[in-house]
């Protein structure tokens, strides 16, 4: 599986009125809470590779609209997954190849992964909303640390190119310039690396 991505910095309430005229679909909000780390047999910053173990809590407030102020802080779901995140496959975008599986525990998922000797290295935290737009996901990310951003992503088996210029395509319909993307990873950007 590959994960279609392009990100670029931009302001959430312009990027809300696009949403909103282009008659996306608001899919749900959520705060991430990314652990990531390093390996004991490779330099994953030499590689470009990840490996992540995420915290997602999803609020109850699907039917809030897009307020900021009407905001439930209620929790229905709380998942955690293990992902690994290979290198960029292209230079287009942020296009690799993904795996992902819930686990069960994570904090027993944390202590396995130090017990085989991978260290955390850092954490990286955030508010996501998201949407569903011409079958692409667009999240609008608030970043700690980093700001706001949007993200337009979507898995494909193959056909890469054809997936990454319907996401350009989906950035230009928000108003959004796909020149101005950011291939760093969030965890780059914090750490000032060119990619992690």
């Amino acid at each position: 599986m590959y994960e279609v991505e392009v990100k670029v910095r931009a302001d959430h309430a312009a990027v809300r009125e696009e949403l909103h005229d282009a008659g996306a679909k608001r899919v749900n909000r959520v705060v991430q809470t990314d652990t990531y780390y390093d390996a004991p047999h490779k330099d994953f910053a030499e590689t470009d590779e990840a490996l992540r173990l995420r915290n997602e809590s999803r609020y109850d407030d699907s039917e809030d609209g897009d307020d900021n102020e009407s905001r439930s802080d209620t929790i229905v779901d709380d998942v955690t997954r293990l992902t690994y995140k290979g290198p960029l496959v292209d230079e287009q975008s942020k296009t690799r190849r993904e795996y992902e599986t819930d686990v069960a525990d994570g904090e027993t998922m944390d202590a396995i992964c130090e017990a085989v000797g991978f260290a955390p290295a850092a954490t990286v935290e955030k508010e996501r909303e998201r949407f569903e737009l011409d079958g692409y996901t667009v999240s609008l990310d608030a970043v700690s640390e980093l700001g706001e951003f949007v993200e337009v992503e979507v898995e494909v088996e193959s056909d890469v190119d054809s997936a990454r210029e319907g996401a350009f395509s989906v950035l230009r319909t928000l108003g959004l310039e796909p020149d101005d993307q950011i291939r760093t990873s969030y965890l780059g950007m914090l750490l000032g690396a060119d990619e992690a």
